[in-house]
């Protein structure tokens, strides 16, 4: 475990890198194709404010020229040029009106057909035979504003002057991503540690936990979900510990339970083997005390079976019509012999028309001895216990109350698990056992007690599943 939880504090920053990678050249693509488009659309209105201001300067400068009666002013087209960084281009009539232009004739793989016929303002591509590409902006010539056009005036600018304007920012970009992946690095491997460092010791304690050391415990200051988790662990590694030591109770209860009977069982039987006993009262006797004890085994491993099978799911209950005031009074009357015998003040009480209901007889009363015999147990001599039974609102009550010592709060959940009893003589499987029984009939068990002056155990069963 503790290799994949190491190999995860090397995946972890790896794969946030990664995801920063990612991000980050999604993000510089696009701020580059915005930067390309950008520049594209200032370069081709630089050129059309270009293009239309030299169309204005060359009509100014030949009707300047005609109103004058004088030779029209060379168009000084390479001066041009070298102001504005651009190539300009002439398309129309083969000689430039009025004046050498000195403009270069576009060439014929360049035209485009647009420009044939051009009345407004063009922006367009085009590229030479020799491969350069260029954007470029046409204006129609006019000698007077409303002429019409003879020609073409045509500013270009060559493609690769605006991947110059782009480079520097591809630059700037790298560099901060470097920088960037530098920076997330260091934070993600810092981060990685201080999240798989809880999960590591906690890794540590599952292992203490699997080689059976139950005292282990994790820190559970780092809060959030880590912390949460390190507390239910501990809470787990609570329970497994207090589960192996109900355990190992209950196997000294249940060994020191089957040996009792046993060494009585083999007693007897050894005295009647070897001759001992052989007067026939003696005989009887003797008999009576195996049977006795044989009746006890299978109660004990009976109570054993129960608790496995309805912890397993296991558990079948049968549906029939339950007459509960008869039921009642089988499990009031089995104990009847204990209470004047130990001299407890036992009464029964319940409604004047006893209720039935659809469930499992035998279950139900299971249920209702193993309360009465709690109470009997706890209930010392000459105390008080009474059995009780009513009905409201579809739902059957039984009560079993006694006089004994009281439970303290924090023992009431403690009472109902599996292997505790603080009375050596039991085995802590009838309370457990009731509660189960409550549970797959679709009842439950509700308790009320106050310390020294006794406990009220209620089942409380519907009428109809």
């Amino acid at each position: 475990m503790r290799r994949a939880l190491g190999s995860l504090r090397f995946r972890l920053p790896a794969l946030f890198l990664l995801g920063i990678a990612l991000a980050g050249i999604v993000a510089a693509l696009i701020a580059l194709r915005l930067f390309q488009d950008y520049t594209r659309d200032q370069t081709l209105a630089e050129l059309r404010r270009e293009s239309a201001g030299l169309a204005q300067l060359y009509a100014e400068s030949a009707l300047q020229a005609a109103d004058e009666g004088a030779k029209a002013p060379e168009f000084a087209a390479r001066t041009l040029e070298h102001a504005t960084g651009d190539t300009l281009y002439y398309v129309g009539t083969s000689v430039f009106p009025g004046q050498n232009s000195g403009l270069k004739p576009l060439p014929s793989e360049a035209v485009d057909r647009r420009l044939r016929d051009l009345r407004g303002p063009l922006s367009f591509e085009f590229t030479l035979h020799d491969g350069r590409r260029f954007l470029a902006a046409a204006e129609p010539l006019r000698l007077a504003p409303d002429a019409q056009p003879f020609g073409a005036l045509v500013v270009a600018k060559r493609r690769t002057e605006l991947r110059d304007q782009w480079v520097p920012l591809v630059e700037r970009l790298a560099l901060a991503f470097l920088v960037g992946i530098v920076v997330a690095g260091a934070l993600s491997w810092y981060l990685s540690r201080r999240m798989t460092g809880p999960v590591l010791a906690l890794s540590d304690a599952a292992d203490e936990i699997a080689e059976g050391n139950y005292s282990v415990r994790v820190d559970t200051r780092g809060g959030g979900e880590i912390g949460h988790l390190a507390e239910r662990f501990n809470e787990m590694a609570a329970r497994l510990a207090e589960s192996e030591e109900r355990e190992r109770q209950f196997l000294m209860s249940v060994s020191h339970e089957l040996r009792t009977p046993l060494t009585a069982i083999r007693g007897h039987v050894d005295a009647l083997r070897d001759g001992v006993v052989e007067e026939p009262d003696a005989v009887a006797a003797s008999l009576d005390v195996v049977a006795a004890e044989a009746v006890r085994l299978e109660r004990l491993v009976g109570d054993v079976l129960d608790l496995a099978k309805l912890n397993a799911d296991r558990f079948t209950v049968h549906q029939e019509e339950v007459d509960m005031g008869r039921l009642v009074e089988q499990a009031y009357t089995a104990f009847g012999e204990e209470a004047r015998r130990r001299e407890i003040e036992y009464e029964l009480r319940e409604t004047a028309q006893p209720p039935t209901i659809w469930s499992d007889g035998d279950r139900v009363l299971q249920v209702i001895s193993n309360l009465l015999s709690n109470a009997f147990r706890w209930t010392p001599d000459g105390g008080r216990i009474e059995l009780a039974l009513g009905s409201k609102n579809g739902l059957v009550a039984v009560d079993v109350a006694d006089s004994g010592p009281g439970i303290a709060p924090e023992q009431r959940e403690r009472i109902f698990r599996a292997f505790v009893s603080e009375d050596t003589d039991g085995t802590g499987l009838g309370l457990p056992i009731a509660r189960e029984l409550a549970h797959a009939l679709g009842g439950r068990i509700e308790l009320e007690s106050v310390v020294g002056r006794g406990s009220r155990f209620r089942l409380v069963l519907p009428t109809r599943r």
